[in-house]
């Protein structure tokens, strides 16, 4: 069963805003060898709204090449055209990807009965476990647990990230989907407490710039050492706000530049962080132990 610390993988830019392909190779390829458990390439965090369709898929491709079979790549492959979103999803599968992430259709505000019809559709068509992404405060819909258990009985429809932050809906979705359902935080401040209601992992923002430490702390928590994890996440907590005090990815991507790892580029309509940002950023990277 997957479970642990996943990444939702920045895509890194050079300054022109081109895919850089081989900074994004060294990039993979770290996170592998700093403990990550599974690397989730064009998601939100990978910019996936401002690549074009052949980006897209080439960061997919890429992904999958470093990865080797070494660790489980979930690429994301979700839109608000079902259309597309089953061509990603083709491409994902026909390229080697282990599984799709699929975010809830965003700004044409589907109805739960559309919203399954998105999904069950996907899954009809491709033969790939699907982990729904449920994140209201960006795409606007919520699904219920009660949808994602119809979902559930798809032999395709394996999991969710659950970016709600809400600790009550854990206990719900396993109760409409049952235990073997995957149930991941999408959001990093919650990443403890979701394994304690019942949660597998966290798909992370954090874990760009922090692998060893948030594979640390979860691996801890497995292993039954919750005061050790603890430790951990207050020491990372700091970071989660810094991170996201403005929109993402634009902290992370100025964090991993202070490391070295990519450039600190985002497309528009994103902007640099501002200096009051970046100054947050390098404090909490230093709180966590990240820069000297």
């Amino acid at each position: 069963m997957l479970k642990g610390s996943l990444v939702a993988l920045i895509t890194p830019m050079r300054a022109d805003g081109s895919v850089d392909e081989k900074k994004l190779a060294e990039f993979v390829d770290w996170q592998i060898k700093e403990g990550t458990q599974c690397v989730v390439p064009t998601g939100t965090t990978g910019e996936s709204p401002t690549l074009s369709h052949a980006e897209h898929k080439r960061v997919v491709e890429i992904t999958v090449e470093v990865a080797k079979g070494r660790v489980p790549v979930m690429a994301g492959t979700g839109s608000n055209s079902t259309a597309e979103a089953l061509d990603m999803t083709r491409h994902a599968k026909a390229a080697g990807a282990d599984m799709v992430l699929i975010v809830t259709p965003y700004y044409n505000k589907p109805t739960q009965e559309g919203m399954y019809l998105h999904y069950s559709t996907i899954a009809d068509a491709v033969d790939i476990p699907i982990i729904i992404y449920n994140i209201p405060p960006r795409s606007v819909v919520d699904m219920t647990p009660e949808t994602m258990g119809r979902l559930a009985k798809h032999k395709n429809i394996i999991g969710v990230k659950d970016a709600t932050a809400n600790l009550v809906r854990p206990y719900h979705t396993r109760t409409a989907c049952g235990d073997d359902f995957l149930q991941f935080s999408g959001e990093d401040h919650t990443a403890l407490a979701f394994l304690a209601v019942g949660g597998h992992g966290c798909i992370s923002v954090t874990g760009n710039i922090a692998p060893r430490l948030c594979a640390e702390m979860h691996a801890l928590w497995n292993a039954g050492k919750i005061a050790e994890a603890m430790a951990i996440q207050e020491r990372l907590v700091p970071l989660h706000d810094a991170l996201f005090s403005e929109t993402s990815p634009g902290p992370v991507k100025y964090a991993a530049s202070l490391l070295g790892l990519t450039s600190e580029h985002v497309r528009l309509p994103l902007a640099p962080p501002a200096e009051a940002t970046r100054a947050r950023v390098r404090a909490a990277m230093s709180h966590a132990g990240l820069l000297n």
